[in-house]
């Protein structure tokens, strides 16, 4: 048998030995240097028509974030699915979105669960829901206009007409943390038309009450304020008050706030009291249990240290297993906040990523 031998000088080995290195670093899988993808966001302005001449004075001109993925600018033929996002009680879009220093920066969120291959590529929209009143409790109201409208009908339209999203239900998902998982669950069981599939990150406000703030100092705090410069200067809890009663008990001739708080010179306010109980999911679920049954998928979750939030999770699962409705509920180790990144990237977005359609539905087909 005969062997050839390849003899080259040093230089020529060396040359060589780069040439291979080269390849290797090229080559799919191998890449030291090739950045990761990531998607852009852009913040536009959505006038709500619906909004227009709200009492609180609050512009109808409403900022939106829009996270759009990493192919969406080079794969011009492609559509995508969206997920509405909404966020929580004194937060906003541009928060969210890393445009403001914030505890989460949600397209970063994103980014890293797309590079881990956890997750499709979904069109993400926000709207800035802060307020007047910190929070828009994402309801209608002639105080704070018809915020639930805008989400739901303007909102959506808007999106579908000046983006290259899939144009139906079974391909918009509706999710939000804490005031944003109480407008999901408030939105999306009146609207199964719309959205087909629903996250509830530490839903807040569930839960129905009959009686007033029960501590009179709590009481005497709310009805000494008086001004806009004092409500800036309130607690989160007053601040919380005066946005649900702006959102669930407006009066448009009690100015300067046009709403009707619990407690009135000391008293507790039963007609109050009534209209909040009505505006709270676990109140209304049965009334909506057809259009709940018509969602493609519903889950749910808040941290075990989030006391109050997590007990209102188990009423809902519990009425949602005696009506025999399929869904997810998880309670987890953790507070408000502290873990829901890791939420959005490990549960929600897989969530959606198994649940909405990724191309059209035909005609006459129903998922």
């Amino acid at each position: 048998m005969h062997r050839l031998f390849l003899q080259f000088d040093r230089p020529t080995w060396a040359l060589l030995f780069l040439l291979a290195c080269g390849l290797l670093l090229a080559a799919p899988g191998y890449s030291q240097t090739s950045p990761v993808k990531t998607g852009t966001v852009e913040r536009i302005k959505v006038h709500g028509k619906g909004l227009e001449g709200n009492l609180a004075g609050d512009s109808p001109d409403r900022d939106v974030s829009v996270y759009l993925p990493p192919s969406y600018k080079t794969d011009k033929k492609r559509r995508y699915p969206v997920v509405y996002f909404l966020h929580g009680f004194t937060d906003s879009d541009d928060k969210w979105y890393g445009l403001t220093k914030h505890w989460i920066n949600l397209p970063a969120v994103v980014d890293k669960t797309l590079a881990e291959g956890k997750t499709a590529e979904f069109i993400i929209v926000t709207p800035n829901a802060y307020n007047r009143y910190f929070g828009s409790m994402y309801s209608n109201s002639v105080t704070i206009g018809n915020w639930e409208d805008f989400v739901a009908d303007e909102l959506v339209a808007y999106i579908d007409k000046n983006y290259r999203t899939l144009p139906q239900a079974s391909s918009r998902g509706l999710a939000g943390h804490s005031m944003g998982g109480y407008g999901t669950i408030r939105i999306g069981q009146k609207h199964p038309e719309i959205f087909s599939s629903l996250y509830l990150l530490s839903p807040c406000c569930m839960v129905p009450t009959m009686n007033a703030p029960a501590n009179p100092e709590m009481a005497a705090k709310m009805e000494n304020v008086k001004t806009l410069a004092e409500l800036e200067k309130a607690d989160f809890f007053t601040k919380a008050m005066f946005a649900s009663a702006a959102s669930w008990s407006p009066n448009p001739t009690n100015a300067p706030f046009y709403l009707d708080l619990p407690v009135k010179e000391g008293q507790p306010q039963s007609m109050v009291m009534a209209k909040w109980a009505a505006n709270a999911p676990l109140a209304t679920l049965d009334q909506y249990i057809d259009n709940i049954r018509q969602l493609h998928a519903l889950a749910f979750d808040a941290g075990s240290k989030d006391a109050s939030i997590a007990a209102t999770n188990k009423v809902l699962d519990g009425l949602l297993t005696n009506y025999k409705i399929p869904h997810t509920y998880e309670e987890y180790e953790g507070d408000h906040i502290n873990r829901i990144a890791e939420r959005i990237e490990q549960k929600m977005l897989p969530f959606f990523t198994a649940n909405l359609s990724m191309e059209p539905v035909k005609i006459g087909k129903k998922r």
